[in-house]
């Protein structure tokens, strides 16, 4: 039987992809992220494709899943915060305004190459400073790309397109690579 792997530490995405029944193993990857010059949507792709590159280095026979995660308001890529006082100020950014959430998704493996890059477009509420020093001190948005989990209560007014993919990872696109490779 192939092996699957998912090139991520991420609780979410392995939430997400053992939802689809389908075996596999988690093996974070190594790969070192660097973006400069890239616009959020290459970034995301370019991330993805690396760490699914680097585990599929060592492991051969496997195919790997890589994806990542990006938030984009107003021309600024979000990534996680590097502690409480960037949580905020990226929170305040989003706050009452739409902005965009990249995920770059790759599967790599057996000569195979799928990529795509989703995109879903979030509204927030206003967001007062009470809400923004609970939510914060909670330790919710510390290991998240923009500091948010649109799962978490009071944030998002709405979205347009994929859920999962604010999440972290794009159910729909991750379901037809897997059936493409007769996986899933």
């Amino acid at each position: 039987m192939t092996k699957l792997l998912l090139a991520s530490n991420s609780p979410r995405r392995r939430e997400l992809l053992a939802a689809l029944d389908v075996p596999f193993e988690v093996v974070p990857s190594r790969f070192e992220e660097r973006a400069e010059g890239l616009s959020a949507r290459e970034t995301a792709l370019s991330f993805a494709e690396g760490k699914a590159g680097e585990v599929l280095s060592r492991y051969p026979e496997a195919f790997v899943l890589g994806a990542d995660t990006v938030v984009c308001c107003g021309g600024e890529i979000l990534g996680k915060p590097r502690d409480a006082a960037d949580a905020k100020r990226m929170l305040r950014l989003l706050s009452g305004r739409t902005h965009s959430v990249f995920t770059g998704v790759c599967l790599l493996g057996q000569g195979t190459r799928l990529a795509e890059i989703v995109e879903t477009r979030v509204t927030f509420f206003p967001l007062d400073e009470a809400f923004l020093e609970a939510y914060v001190a909670s330790g919710s948005p510390m290991d998240k790309a923009g500091a948010y989990g649109i799962q978490d209560g009071g944030l998002a007014a709405g979205y347009e397109g994929s859920y999962t993919n604010v999440i972290g990872l794009p159910m729909e696109t991750v379901r037809a690579f897997l059936k493409e490779v007769h996986l899933c």
